[in-house]
């Protein structure tokens, strides 16, 4: 064999085998976040400590094979402890998920123009986890995802949906999840998210609500 048709031989050896081999996948990347407390006071006085652990994030490739296209598996455990029984409690766990929105100031651009990380209140706009744990975010948007959706009747026998656990006269409650997925499409720039947790206490005395914020972490 010549040596000009041992080259052609060769390459055409390379060819069928760079068609054959699958490209390299990228490699998951998993998040640690730091444990975090807050004490906060209510006006008749009761104590409210809420306090997150364990907290992690692996992001990996999405289903979708686009840069449009983010897929999260998140951890975490919470406790919340009261000084004085409750009437009410609620406890819901969930995330802010933003695209080409910073999450680590005190307020973002959303939906409705601006959402204050501050208020407890459940927006029209906001998107809940469960069956829909796949958000739809363009440039500057910011949506709410609740890790917990648990579907039952209302007193009229539609359905309706629990997103949190709620309880009367505890002074402790627990709430945890492991790997919760959040996905996220067309986003064409860099995503971030937060891990947020409401909690709302009524004694015989007061009512109010809390947000309790983890530390924000890239989703790519």
């Amino acid at each position: 064999m010549t040596g000009s048709a041992f080259s052609s031989l060769v390459a055409a050896v390379l060819v069928v085998v760079s068609t054959v081999l699958a490209p390299t996948a990228s490699a998951d990347v998993n998040v640690v976040l730091p444990p975090q407390k807050q004490t906060m006071k209510m006006g008749d006085g009761t104590v409210v400590t809420i306090s997150r652990t364990g907290e992690r994030a692996t992001i990996n490739p999405s289903m979708g094979g686009t840069p449009l296209h983010r897929n999260a598996w998140v951890s975490a455990k919470y406790r919340v402890d009261i000084s004085k029984p409750t009437r009410y409690l609620l406890v819901r766990p969930g995330y802010l998920v933003g695209c080409q929105v910073n999450l680590g100031g005190g307020r973002v651009g959303g939906r409705d123009g601006s959402l204050r990380l501050s208020d407890g209140t459940i927006d029209d706009y906001d998107l809940y986890g469960g069956a829909r744990n796949t958000l739809s975010l363009g440039p500057g948007e910011v949506a709410r995802f609740f890790v917990y959706d648990e579907e039952m009747p209302d007193l009229f026998g539609a359905d309706s949906h629990q997103r949190g656990l709620i309880s009367a006269g505890e002074k402790s409650v627990r709430a945890s999840y492991v790997n919760s997925q959040i996905g996220l499409r067309g986003c064409a720039g860099y995503a971030q998210a937060r891990s947020w947790l409401l909690v709302i206490v009524e004694t015989e005395f007061a009512q109010e609500s809390f947000n309790f914020y983890g530390r924000p972490f890239s989703l790519g």
